[in-house]
């Protein structure tokens, strides 16, 4: 059994290195009341190294939480503010000329930080878009055939409003794929709203930095490391597969109400995020089917498109995921 890893050994990694994850959580509990949902998809996504999607009306604390992440972890921070008249260059910076010598300095962009807050991120045109996904896939933008990497860490946290068309630009189903999840935002309930209405006549609450790149860096590896059995890879594919109305392996749902599936990446984006889940929720060293139910919602509402006969029936892709875990086998 030499060179075999245990579940207790990696379970022991991550007891050395989860309260530093949840000290961070602590930090942004400080300063947001409730969103416990939301709080926990945004450090899946930091522990996945994935992008996340955040849907909600204004005024439900995205921007703040994710404030609030960045400086708990001690990350460098930038907020755009999508607009239709953004261009590129406002986002991956450009070439200066300098007339004293001749020749070009870069001056990069707010996109080169670790973590990047596109504010209403579907009110900027195609290029700009265009621009981003090449950030958001390949981690690098090209400035004038100069290709420039970006930090370690980068990563876009996304807003966008469900309710406002007007002036915007539906995400390309390309770069939507990119996010690894996209979360929906819902109001407190009456209690919570009390809360805050209390805290914001109280002195307001500075989050500390209670964490390095290098304790982000160990709690990835060891979210890596979180064991899945292939009967739940299995478990995973299947669920993907069932989401294909074309596949060989439809189920009846999609056949009746997906348009378009999800693509291979949203296997990889179940995975990873599973792993997280159970490291993050559970601190365990393996994934469980629970794991990958929990987060299936947030990885797959944006990745499947529901046909006109689930729209006339008023099912969107939330039901529409529901029922498909209902379909498929949990083994």
């Amino acid at each position: 059994m030499n060179g075999v890893e245990t579940i207790s050994d990696i379970e022991a990694e991550i007891a050395r290195v989860k309260p530093v994850i949840d000290a961070v959580r602590a930090q942004i509990a400080s300063v947001i009341v409730g969103q416990k949902a939301m709080v926990d998809r945004l450090l899946i996504g930091v522990l996945s190294n994935g992008h996340i999607l955040l849907e909600g009306v204004p005024g439900l604390a995205k921007t703040t939480a994710v404030q609030a992440l960045a400086d708990a972890l001690s990350l460098d921070f930038k907020r755009i503010q999508f607009t239709p008249d953004l261009l590129p260059s406002d986002l991956i910076g450009t070439q200066i000329y300098n007339p004293k010598d001749g020749s070009f300095s870069t001056h990069k962009g707010p996109v080169f930080a670790d973590i990047v807050l596109a504010d209403e991120i579907n009110r900027a045109p195609a290029k700009v878009q265009s621009a981003l996904l090449e950030a958001m896939q390949e981690r690098q933008v090209t400035m004038d055939g100069h290709t420039h990497r970006l930090p370690d860490s980068f990563m876009v946290l996304a807003t966008q409003n469900p309710l406002e068309q007007e002036g915007t630009y539906p995400l390309p189903e390309a770069q939507a794929d990119r996010f690894l999840m996209k979360v929906r935002i819902d109001y407190p309930d009456a209690a919570e709203e009390l809360d805050i209405l209390r805290r914001c006549a109280g002195p307001s609450v500075q989050v500390q930095a209670v964490a390095s790149e290098a304790d982000l860096a160990a709690a990835r590896l060891a979210v890596a490391r979180v064991r899945m059995e292939g009967v739940i890879e299995e478990y995973i594919v299947a669920l993907v597969q069932a989401s294909r109305p074309g596949g060989v392996n439809a189920s009846g749902v999609a056949k009746q109400f997906i348009d378009v599936g999800a693509s291979p990446r949203a296997t990889l984006a179940l995975g990873i995020a599973a792993r997280a889940h159970a490291f993050l929720v559970g601190g365990r060293g393996y994934a469980t089917p629970d794991d990958v139910k929990s987060v299936a919602r947030d990885v797959l509402r944006h990745r499947i498109i529901v046909n006109y006969e689930a729209e006339a029936d008023g099912v969107g892709p939330d039901e529409v995921i529901a029922r498909l875990l209902e379909s498929v086998r949990t083994p």
